[in-house]
């Protein structure tokens, strides 16, 4: 699952048992950008997403990491959803970064990532369009 938030991008995904099998109640957290997961544990203090050790696996798609059990980050999760009080993401991520004293590099990503899913939309509309007119 992937999740931009105002603090950052992160990609969750189940985490692998010793044996190699998915682990269905742990996830990690994983980000290309440690500031973005160091936002989630300042953001978190008390939380044991905010007292998980950020881990490091140079080489992999997602080096930065923390490993935590998935009822923990479900509940992270909806306070994330609760405290949404904006009705612009980029503006926000944008007011946020600027108030961390952050580059806006993350916020230009953001404008990137809607351009294309809006060239995307676009072209599923187009598409969806072509099929009624075969029906």
């Amino acid at each position: 699952m992937w999740i931009f938030t105002r603090y950052g991008f992160v990609s969750v995904a189940c985490a692998s048992r010793k044996n190699g099998e998915i682990d269905e109640e742990t996830v990690m957290v994983r980000a290309r950008s440690r500031q973005h997961l160091v936002n989630l544990k300042e953001r978190f203090p008390d939380t044991e997403l905010g007292n998980t050790e950020i881990l490091s696996a140079a080489g992999t798609d997602y080096e930065y990491r923390i490993v935590l059990p998935k009822a923990k980050w479900v509940s992270i999760l909806s306070e994330l959803a609760m405290e949404q009080t904006w009705s612009n993401f980029k503006s926000e991520s944008s007011r946020f970064a600027t108030l961390k004293r952050m580059k806006h590099s993350y916020v230009n990503v953001l404008h990137e990532i809607w351009h294309v899913m809006q060239s995307f939309g676009a072209r599923e509309d187009e598409s969806s369009r072509h099929s009624l007119d075969v029906e």
